[in-house]
This record gives structure tokens, C-alpha cells and sequence, in this order.
């Protein structure tokens, strides 16, 4: 790969890392609003939500990790790239390569843990509010 190559490739995964943390964000506040405005308890559909929103959080923290690992490897070898053969190369390397910061892996990973165990916890809370309320003798059952 030439260095023009290599920045659009380092780019395109930067887009496609941008893309999974837009989904996962987006699932989540379908998740909480789906939990939100449902009214009657229902053990059997939490388990199911839980069941199904962690295999999603699983495979999007597996998806956003390998994608952030192919981009830290392009941009290693964008900073190993040799400057010889091209003036360009060494101008387009000075202004762009600072602005291309190293990822955190690892915080990337506690961030989207953190936030799944709250929106697990968000779940079940609404589900035992609503089975209290639906229990509490003010109301009667429904």
C-alpha cells in the first residue's frame, strides 16, 4: 500500500468505529424507551430484552475492538511509512499524523461495559417498579 492508500483506509475504519458506537447508542435508546413507556409487568419479555440486548452489546463491543485494532494498525504503519521518494509525503505527514490520536482500547471497552451494566439495570428497575405498582393495593390489579 502507498501512503494515500494508507490514509483512506486509516479514515474509512475511523468512519466504520464512528458507525458501530452510533448503532449501539441507538439500540440502547430503543431499549430504554421501549422499557419506558411499556405499562404492565412482564418477567418473560425483561428476560427476553436482557437476553437479546446483551448479545448485541457482545457483538458490538467485539465489532468496535477489532475495528479500532485494524485502525491502530494502519496508523502504525502510516507512522513507520518511509518519508523518502516525496516531498509530499513529509508535508502531508507533518500537519496530518498529529491529529491522528492512538485509540483507548481499553477505556472504549469500559465505557460500553459501564454502559450496558446501567442500561441492564435500567431495565430491571422499570420492571420491578411495575410489578410494584401493579401489586400496590391503591391501584388494584390491572
Amino acid at each position: 500500500m502507498n501512503y494515500p492508500e494508507l490514509i483512506q483506509t486509516y479514515f474509512e475504519r475511523s468512519t466504520a468505529l464512528q458507525w458501530y458506537w452510533t448503532i449501539y447508542v441507538l439500540v440502547i435508546g430503543g431499549v430504554l424507551g421501549f422499557s419506558a413507556f411499556r405499562q404492565r409487568p412482564e418477567l418473560a419479555t425483561t428476560i427476553l430484552v436482557t437476553i437479546l440486548y446483551g448479545c448485541f452489546a457482545y457483538k458490538n463491543l467485539g465489532a468496535i475492538e477489532a475495528t479500532a485494532e485494524e485502525r491502530q494498525a494502519i496508523l502504525t504503519a502510516l507512522r513507520d511509512y518511509p518519508a523518502t521518494g516525496s516531498a509530499d509525503i513529509g508535508r502531508v505527514r507533518s500537519r496530518l499524523e498529529p491529529a491522528m490520536p492512538d485509540y483507548d482500547i481499553g477505556g472504549a471497552r469500559y465505557f460500553h461495559l459501564a454502559c450496558d451494566a446501567l442500561t441492564v439495570l435500567f431495565l430491571w428497575v422499570k420492571e420491578w417498579r411495575r410489578n410494584r405498582l401493579d401489586a400496590s393495593p391503591a391501584t388494584g390489579p390491572r
